[in-house]
């Protein structure tokens, strides 16, 4: 009996400890910041805009000060006296792919943003830093929030309607996530439910999803949309939606993307959310994923399961596309700088990705396996499990990736952050979630 009250308290003091240093500084409730961030490809700024006191804090309450990668950009909350790092979390915007398109290089644009970090029970000092493909700092904004502000708007139930998808914990021991229906008018509304479980299931039906799906909760709100449907400017369709979604994002016709961040964490209102799926109404083609900022799907083309399965790769766990294409390299990697996301390198720092994979004496580049001399996308359902297995778990170092050529490297072959039509993800990509959840869930640090 002793002997296990003693591992009992093992078990707890940790977990103590970190509650003890989060009562510390913080309540048990959600400071949304809303920003704008603008500019063009040579500059940009970083404009604050609204704070709000949202419903219960989702987030971690442990690995406060340390985020789980570099991302694009950071937030930190710091005491103004001591510049302690109170918390810190990392994130990526659509601004900041909309600077790597050729319109920046003659326009300006702002775009609007949502943080959200724990309600302080002090006056703190809030940063937000933006870094460059070069992860240079290319703007910074560092402002007081008082927790006795008056202007610190409060939300409150806005009445949406909301449903239970997946109930796995406590709001303190899981990742919540939050679907928020896109083009789906009154009359849609069970359709909307179906499809958030449909979504539901197509994550959790996946690894390492699967194995981990006991650390997720998962619920769906239903803000109607005047339409049915989504904007597709490319064939002059503008429909009335609830967060103003729409096609052809910088003139990519598959590009689905919404700008309207603050509309979007007002449908959200009081309810807990660490990541957000958008699930827009629509069989075609598109969606997308940004990291620690949104991830938006289709609900009815029938590649609905893969690209939610990548799009959410994108946006939890931090992973970047392994895909390349043309002759002309982009600029979001450039062979000076080590990539963050953890699937992609340029070498200059290898040692941090997936070196201790690799086996030795394998040659960088690693040459392909003869399959890929083929269009493996238009082979793959007719090769055989051995096939597919080196195609996916040959781990080395491939040249093309994160939409380049040449410099840019990927661990296997094929990933489901490659094709569509690849089953799994990589072992790496698959180490770098677990990674991840355990970093959101476990409270040993």
């Amino acid at each position: 009996m002793m002997k296990r009250l003693l591992i009992l308290l093992v078990l707890l003091v940790p977990a103590l400890a970190h509650a003890q240093e989060f009562g510390r500084h913080f309540t048990d409730s959600t400071l949304r910041l809303d920003y704008v961030f603008c500019g063009d490809v040579q500059h940009q700024a970083i404009y604050f805009h609204q704070a709000y006191r949202g419903g219960e804090w989702a987030g971690r309450r442990h690995n406060l000060a340390a985020p789980a990668l570099r991302g694009n950009g950071q937030v930190q909350v710091l005491d103004p006296d001591s510049g302690q790092v109170l918390y810190a979390n990392s994130f990526s915007t659509l601004f900041q792919e909309w600077q790597a398109t050729e319109e920046a290089a003659h326009m300006q644009k702002a775009f609007e943003n949502c943080l959200q970090v724990p309600f302080p029970k002090h006056p703190v000092d809030i940063e937000v830093t933006l870094l460059d493909t070069h992860a240079k700092v290319s703007s910074c904004i560092r402002h007081r929030i008082d927790p006795s502000d008056i202007l610190i708007r409060p939300l409150s139930d806005n009445g949406l309607e909301t449903l239970w998808v997946r109930k796995s914990g406590a709001l303190e021991e899981a990742i919540d996530i939050v679907i928020v229906s896109e083009g789906y008018a009154p009359a849609d509304k069970e359709k909307f439910f179906k499809d958030a479980r449909r979504a539901d299931e197509a994550l959790f039906s996946h690894e390492p999803f699967t194995s981990y799906q006991d650390r997720f909760n998962v619920r769906a709100v239903f803000a109607p949309s005047t339409d049915s449907g989504v904007s597709i400017p490319g064939s002059g369709e503008w429909r009335r939606t609830a967060v103003s979604s729409h096609f052809d994002t910088f003139y990519s016709d598959r590009y689905l993307t919404t700008s309207a961040l603050w509309t979007l964490y007002d449908l959200i209102g009081t309810v807990p959310s660490e990541q957000v799926i958008v699930l827009a109404n629509t069989a075609k083609y598109g969606g997308g994923g940004i990291y620690n900022s949104v991830t938006i799907m289709n609900s009815d083309h029938p590649t609905f399961v893969p690209v939610l399965v990548h799009e959410f790769g994108h946006a939890f766990g931090g992973l970047g596309d392994e895909y390349a294409y043309g002759d002309n390299p982009e600029t979001m990697y450039p062979a000076d700088t080590e990539p963050w996301e953890p699937n992609l390198t340029t070498l200059v720092d290898f040692g941090s990705k997936w070196a201790d994979l690799v086996p030795e004496g394998t040659p960088r580049p690693t040459p392909l396996d003869k399959l890929e001399e083929k269009d493996v996308r238009r082979i793959w359902n007719t090769l055989s499990a051995d096939e597919k297995a080196t195609l996916n778990r040959k781990i080395g170092v491939y040249e093309g990736g994160g939409y380049q050529m040449k410099g840019v490297y990927r661990p296997v072959q094929e990933c489901r952050m490659r094709i569509n039509e690849c089953e799994e993800f990589c072992p790496v990509c698959y180490r770098s979630i677990v990674q991840m959840i355990d970093y959101y869930t476990s409270t040993s640090e």
